[in-house]
């Protein structure tokens, strides 16, 4: 019996354990603060990656990806389209492992960078949406 294979998204959701939320807003009805909620209680870590907060969901909020202390797995991307690119050169230099661009967001030019450095990219897509589709939401 062959074992079925898991879809990139599938893989990612389940090998990924810290999430840095670029983006993310300390205002409940943003979808950022849904969303990195949701993430949260489902056991990810997630990392606030903010300028303009100092706290969010317990969490310390840190000015850019680079100020994190730690190593991040998935770097969540709540910024315009056309902001994306230095947030995709910042999770290279990092070396995060996949860069995840949220519903309604999608920049062919730094998807393409950030393959060629190696990571995973996702696009117009919504994590918790998708982890939710996966039976997640349970």
């Amino acid at each position: 019996m062959k074992a079925e294979k898991k879809s990139p998204i599938e893989n990612i959701l389940r090998k990924s354990h810290t999430i840095a939320v670029v983006g993310l807003s300390d205002k409940p009805e943003r979808a950022s603060f849904d969303v990195a909620k949701y993430l949260q209680y489902h056991g990810y870590r997630i990392i606030p990656v903010n300028p303009a907060i100092l706290e969010v969901l317990g969490e310390k909020a840190y000015p850019n990806l680079s100020a994190v202390p730690e190593k991040i797995d998935v770097v969540d991307i709540f910024r315009k389209s056309e902001d994306v690119g230095p947030i995709v050169d910042e999770a290279i230099k990092i070396g995060a492992k996949v860069v995840w661009m949220q519903l309604g967001i999608s920049n062919d030019e730094a998807a393409l960078k950030a393959t060629q450095a190696g990571l995973e990219v996702v696009m117009d897509r919504c994590m918790k949406h998708e982890h939710y589709l996966l039976g997640g939401g349970g």
